[in-house]
């Protein structure tokens, strides 16, 4: 039994976390021996890892740490209870550090598809359902492309060897997801942007634009580097959204011969899901949601309410089956059954909310439609919506007139997105309370309260010439904490790091350019209030990583940032859309950058590489957000004003931000405190209770410790307004469909899921990118003049599911 031992072990899953694991079948034993013998293989393994050289590491396909490959397929493996096992066993941990990625190829194809996955996100950004780029896409095409370049340009002579040293590798292909996924989301300063320009009429200098964009992103980055040590490195920190393309790349590029079932696999249902796409993206969109109970009653508008959800903010979806893989979604795939248990506890009690609001008429919702994200006037009933004019309450200054305020009155909010709002403040209050209980070693870390911080700051504070010397990882195998990532561990055999003082210059050169932006914008964002913001944005980073890296998930604080940024600088709008740009969306960058930190850490990319390829699509990425956002806003007006919009464009994440600018920082002392959505407030401070009956339920009760500790509070309120927005008929398939892959699937094909399952995600997300992507520029007038599919059965005038549209809507129009 003995000799078995490092077949359990040297996947790199400390024992105390195998100890997690339900064990099936003879492996049990197994288990039990290692745990028997560990005194003595411990010992022996520590002292062959120690004698390995940083630089010779030898890689042999066949006798490389096991895997998902490796696993019998007979039915009898462990199933895994904790994510952190999966992770691990799904991926490889050795390292072949010869692999140069530091190539014209990878530079070339970095830059080249970080200008296109900018202009895609900038794109979906206007859509009226949030999707995010699809990165596996552009590994996909990376792909292709790099081994097109690898074959076919030339390698001889001085200009082929730099243009063509060597085969495309997995480093060089890793440097370029990198660099384009960092450029493939919206900046959000865009957002600021855009809300200037349409709701305000003000265009800033195009140069002032692109630096608001760049000191943003870049901030953000210095943040999301100060923090890996605490959201990157250990086990727990699992990012689930990078399994799938972890997995892909280790698909693509190891030894073909081992790989060639999943290889097959993952090209038949690309090219499937491509396929089959066309049609409820463009021929048959009634395929985004069948409701079976508004084809029964189509001019019932409570039934559309309820039952109806395949247009933006349409209705709740209830019972609506979606075909739409669009809307879906693939995160069903990797989400842990933790985080979709909690999430669809939170989506049934959202429904039952938002119903119980609009129908007991609270906060006189039923003058206002069901789902909106406007501002809505005092004189608006259920016959027709009258839009707030938020212009003619602010003074040339764009600070509030409350003589003009008297006049016209306070505006309302749709019940639901206040609830929204509200639940949102809860799940903050309660992200934080749940990661200090459950989760205080990142807390303790983070803050830098460690012993081992504590020195190094004292050292700074000595010498300060210490920040900028470089100080070697030399964490050996006998001192390495156990929570250490066996991914990050061979790292750090190979690869210096990233000096900590890098970061600090890209964090100071923002500051810098952030507060020069300030006073050129105009913001009427005080200096001391721009500082605060950074120090919320790092807590931010802190505790809602820390729930992102374990879950998937995080909660989007940006009402308790407007209550507090309207609370300490009341009655100018654009004041609160500058602190919020700087304390939460900056932080969401950061988070975003984290998570490719964990990606470069599972394809084992040099941590300097992956510094100098994130900032280098960083900047490529705001330049051309810059550029869509003027032309889109510019082409796209009247729609991007609407309430409901369009299936194609759509004004809800401007519409909404803008919103709540205004009702936030002009109105926050009026609508607030003390006034209609007071509650929205004390929200905030209830939420830090929620935790903690569950936790002292715990502590009072051991044995169901364990159990209680399954509820993830945080998560569960901030589903409790998932819905007040968007398309919702894909809801309850995304849960089907969830509940299928990680109860069933995982556990009774437990090999299968390993090899299989993260391939799959990333297969059909990547062939759900290349349909959209043709018919975005193609039909659907990004660029080309639009083509619409004509009206038939299939592709209904009115609402696609055939749901009653709401009779209100007609005339009503944002901005008026």
């Amino acid at each position: 039994m003995a000799q078995e031992a490092p077949k359990i072990t040297d996947i790199g899953v400390p024992l105390e976390q195998v100890s997690d694991v339900r064990e099936v079948g003879p492996e049990a034993e197994a288990i039990t021996q290692v745990r028997m013998v560990r005194a003595n293989s411990e010992a022996s393994s520590l002292s062959d890892m120690e004698k390995k050289s940083s630089s010779t590491v030898e890689v042999k396909h066949q006798e490389s740490t096991r895997s998902s490959t490796d696993v019998e397929d007979n039915g009898r493996e462990k199933v895994s209870a904790n994510m952190e096992v999966v992770a691990l066993k799904a991926l490889h941990t050795d390292d072949d550090p010869t692999q140069n990625p530091w190539t014209f190829r990878a530079f070339f194809l970095g830059l080249a598809l970080a200008a296109f996955g900018s202009s895609l996100a900038t794109i979906f950004h206007f859509r009226p359902q949030s999707i995010g780029i699809s990165i596996t896409f552009l590994t996909v095409i990376s792909y292709v492309f790099g081994n097109a370049m690898a074959r076919y340009i030339p390698s001889k002579g001085p200009i082929g060897r730099f243009l063509n040293p060597h085969g495309f590798n997995s480093k060089e292909h890793m440097g370029i997801i990198i660099m384009a996924s960092s450029a493939s989301s919206t900046a959000h300063a865009t957002d600021v942007l855009a809300a200037q320009k349409l709701f305000y009429n003000i265009v800033p200098h195009p140069a002032v634009a692109i630096m608001l964009l760049f000191s943003s992103q870049l901030l953000g980055y210095g943040l999301a580097g100060y923090l890996r040590e605490s959201l990157v490195y250990p086990t727990a920190m699992i990012w689930p959204s990078q399994l799938p393309l972890a997995s892909l790349i280790e698909t693509l590029h190891r030894n073909r011969t081992e790989m060639a079932s999943r290889w097959k696999f993952f090209w038949i249902i690309f090219w499937s899901i491509a396929v089959y796409e066309f049609f409820p993206q463009y021929i048959t969109p009634v395929l985004t949601g069948v409701s079976v109970f508004c084809l029964a009653q189509q001019k019932n508008h409570m039934f559309t309410n309820i039952f109806g959800g395949a247009a933006g903010n349409e209705g709740l979806g209830v019972g609506a089956l979606s075909f739409d893989l669009q809307y879906i979604g693939v995160s069903a795939f990797f989400l842990p059954l933790k985080m979709i248990t909690n999430a669809f506890i939170g989506y049934v009690l959202c429904i039952v909310l938002f119903v119980i609001l609009f129908y007991k008429n609270v906060w006189s919702a039923m003058q206002f439609p069901f789902l909106s994200q406007q501002l809505f006037a005092a004189e608006s009933n259920s016959t027709h919506y009258r839009i707030y004019n938020q212009s003619a309450i602010l003074n040339d200054r764009l600070e509030l007139d409350e003589e003009a305020l008297k006049q016209h009155g306070l505006p309302f909010f749709a019940a639901t997105h206040a609830s929204a709002l509200l639940t949102t403040n809860l799940a903050t209050g309660a992200t934080i309370l749940h990661i200090i209980l459950y989760h205080p070693q990142i807390v303790k870390s983070a803050m830098g309260w460690g012993t081992h911080s504590w020195r190094r700051y004292l050292k700074y504070l000595k010498n300060p010439k210490q920040i900028f010397k470089y100080e070697e990882k030399t964490f050996s195998p006998t001192e390495d904490p156990a929570n250490l990532d066996p991914h990050h561990r061979t790292m750090l055999q190979n690869y210096k790091e990233v000096p900590n003082w890098w970061y600090g210059i890209c964090l100071g050169l923002s500051v810098i350019a952030a507060g020069a932006c300030i006073y050129l914008a105009e913001s009427t964002l005080p200096w001391y209030l721009f500082f605060l913001a950074i120090v919320i944005a790092y807590l931010y980073v802190v505790f809602f990583g820390a729930l992102s890296g374990l879950l998937g998930f995080h909660v989007p604080i940006g009402s308790a940032i407007q209550l507090l940024g309207g609370w300490l600088n009341p009655g100018k709008p654009l004041s609160l859309m500058f602190f919020s740009l700087f304390a939460f969306t900056t932080s969401g960058q950061a988070l975003y950058l984290v998570s490719h930190l964990k990606l470069g850490q599972y394809g084992k990319l040099a941590p300097r590489c992956t510094f100098t390829f994130q900032i280098l699509g960083t900047v490529v990425g705001c330049i051309l957000n810059f550029a869509l956002m003027s032309s889109i806003t510019t082409e796209q007006r009247d729609i991007l004003l609407s309430i409901q919009g369009t299936n194609i464009w759509s004004g809800t994440h401007v519409q909404s931000f803008n919103s709540n600018a205004i009702s936030f920082g002009a109105l926050s002392k009026f609508m607030f405190v003390g006034g209609t959505y007071a509650s929205v407030v004390y929200a905030l401070p209830l939420g830090f209770l929620i935790p903690l009956p569950l936790w002292l339920a715990g502590k009072a009760w051991p044995k169901y410790a364990k159990s209680l500790s399954y509820i993830v509070t945080p998560v569960i309120c901030a589903h409790l307004g998932f819905l007040s927005g968007g398309i919702n008929s894909s809801v309850f398939m995304h849960f089907i469909l969830a509940f299928t892959v990680q109860f069933y699937v995982r556990k009774k094909y437990p090999a299968w899921f390993l090899k299989y399952n993260y391939l799959l995600a990333a297969a059909l997300s990547g062939g759900l990118e290349l349909t959209i992507f043709f018919l975005t520029f193609i039909f659907n007038g990004a660029v080309m003049k639009q083509i619409p599919m004509p009206n038939y059965a299939l592709n209904p005038k009115g609402n696609l599911d055939y749901c009653m549209r709401d009779p209100a809507l007609a005339g009503a129009r944002g901005g008026q």
